[in-house]
């Protein structure tokens, strides 16, 4: 199991390390260097929330490759290349589960945050990767957000503290953008939260029974029990 975290570890700091490096690019084409705040923000506002880990790891992977590298929404990727991305200590690859970085794939292709708009040759499938008011989940999300902002409605902010974005960063602000978990210190943008009880299991969105968890260690929980996570992860 350590060795499994290792890897997610090191997939996770091999994209974050690519964010840092190219978010100072000028865009080439579609966008300009600009607008990627405001992209970003929107990202982890409105898709954030709608993904698992291993999507939102699978996404940051695409979206760096294609709009903060090119400027256009199009990549050319392979689903065995998205696994072994992450490099060990040794400079070796590390190859994480092929069938997780499948079934995002999978996954993200159903809720159309990326679209297969090409052929499929030796060096993977041409993706169109959409950003959130073209998806329609998100779409949806930031429609009632504005109409809430009109009509001034905020019942909803009161009880839901893992899709309502104000109430998620006052999770993370009380965390103090620490994993729960793991203890490492997080970002905005790195930051994830994590159900106490699981949703499938019958847990809310309320503030007790939300923490602040890395990417990582979210994925590998899962539904296991807190307390079960913690020991076997020791």
């Amino acid at each position: 199991m350590k060795d499994k975290i290792e890897q997610i570890k090191g997939l996770l700091a091999e994209i974050e390390k690519e964010a840092s490096d190219e978010l100072g690019q000028q865009f080439t084409k579609n966008y300009n260097a600009l607008e990627l705040p405001s992209i970003v923000s929107s990202i982890v506002e409105y898709l954030h929330p709608l993904l698992t880990p291993y999507e939102i790891t699978v996404y940051w992977y695409l979206f760096n490759k294609s709009i903060v590298n090119t400027g256009e929404q199009y990549v050319r990727a392979s689903t065995r290349g998205m696994s072994t991305i992450a490099k060990s200590g040794s400079g070796q690859s590390d190859e994480i589960s092929y069938g997780a970085i499948k079934n995002a794939i999978d996954s993200l292709k159903k809720k159309e945050v990326i679209l297969i708009v090409g052929d499929t040759n030796r060096e993977g499938t041409l993706y169109k990767v959409s950003i959130p008011d073209e998806i329609p989940i998100c779409k949806e999300l930031m429609q009632k957000s504005s109409v809430e902002e009109v009509l001034g409605i905020d019942i909803n902010k009161e009880l839901d503290f893992y899709n309502v974005a104000e109430n998620r960063l006052k999770v993370f602000e009380r965390d103090g953008y620490k994993c729960h978990y793991c203890t490492k210190q997080l970002t905005r943008f790195s930051a994830t939260l994590d159900h106490i009880q699981p949703v499938s299991k019958g847990g809310d969105n309320s503030l007790e029974n939300l923490i602040t968890a890395c990417l990582h260690c979210n994925a590998e929980r899962g539904n296991k029990p807190v307390m079960d996570f913690i020991v076997n992860a020791l």
